[in-house]
């Protein structure tokens, strides 16, 4: 479990041996993001106020970035939404209950009861359409029925498949359930209570959003989800999401064959010394972290274009997390 450790390395290191005393405790924060090349922006608020905030490069911390598959948790967001307001009846529900029409002729019996729950989760037990399948299935016609008439490789509801597919059928069943686009959702839940833009980005062939990658956010914007997340779903004094919906979020259901990391509903989830921290991660070195225990907020941009792995730049990014930031907190 190779990011686990390093989380978990960067905080005993730290504890073992205090840092010198400074003036400012999270000046090592910001020079050990200025000396990764890739990094692009860094923001940490701490109960609430920003204590760093420096576009190292790049565009400016108002700016939208091309987020990645951060995209996914702000979707499984609007998920909370849909099943705060009664939009589905939960995360129980069936594809063949809430969206039977996004069901393909000859798909799989199994397609059908495939859950709201193993989508967020990334259970669905289809075969992925990420890594190397990525550009034929967003080169389909029809995106969904791509992912839908894959094979399945797992039961659904057994062990985690990382796949944007799954997100992309999660995001088009709940605009088929509420009658509009995801867009209007996460504007209507997310963007409106917290005061942050959401534009419009890519759609399949069908007209459907794009259900886990390339949303554009600014860096500011994603403190503001992570913030109201580590608010148990309130933000400025506004009840945005269930408190119900943020635990359960937050509780690991299954495990990243990649990372090592938990995964709970469109979070990953690491353990550090002083509680659970939440991640929203995309390619590249897109992240909000959320450490509720240490009332710690902190987000990263970073170049869009290159690879960052447990063992490189997410490695070093997981590092500073723990070593500048929820150790100093």
């Amino acid at each position: 479990m190779p990011t686990r450790r390093l989380v978990l390395s960067g905080l005993a290191a730290s504890l073992a041996a205090p840092a010198l005393a400074q003036a400012d405790p999270w000046a090592g924060a910001l020079e050990a993001a200025r000396a990764l090349p890739q990094l692009r922006s860094i923001l940490i608020a701490k109960d609430g106020e920003e204590v760093v905030a420096e576009a190292v490069r790049g565009p400016g911390l108002d700016r939208p970035a091309n987020v990645k598959s951060v995209s996914k948790s702000i979707v499984a967001l609007v998920l909370g939404g849909a099943v705060d307001r009664g939009v589905v009846p939960g995360v129980g529900a069936t594809l063949g209950e809430v969206a039977p029409r996004l069901i393909p002729d000859g798909a799989d019996p199994r397609v059908a009861g495939i859950t709201l729950e193993d989508l967020v989760t990334l259970r669905a037990g289809l075969e992925r359409t990420s890594g190397g399948n990525y550009g034929e299935w967003v080169s389909s016609g029809n995106w969904v029925a791509n992912q839908l008439s894959r094979p399945f490789v797992a039961e659904p509801g057994g062990r985690m498949l990382y796949s944007t597919g799954s997100f992309h059928v999660l995001g088009a069943a709940l605009a088929e359930a509420s009658g509009e686009s995801l867009l209007a959702l996460a504007r209507g839940w997310l963007g409106e209570p917290l005061g942050i833009e959401v534009a419009p980005w890519t759609r399949d062939p069908q007209g459907f959003y794009l259900g886990g990658n390339e949303m554009a956010l600014s860096p500011r914007a994603m403190l503001r989800v992570g913030e109201m997340v580590r608010q148990r779903g309130t933000w400025d004094g506004t009840r945005v999401l269930s408190e119900d919906w943020i635990e359960a979020s937050l509780r690991p259901v299954t495990r990243s064959p990649f990372s090592g990391l938990d995964y709970g509903r469109g979070w990953f989830l690491g353990d550090a010394p002083r509680g659970r921290v939440a991640i929203a991660r995309g390619y590249g070195g897109q992240v909000i972290a959320v450490a509720p225990g240490v009332g710690v907020t902190c987000v990263v941009t970073s170049d869009p274009n290159q690879p960052a792995r447990s063992e490189g730049y997410f490695g070093d990014l997981m590092a500073l997390l723990g070593r500048e930031v929820l150790a100093r907190a």
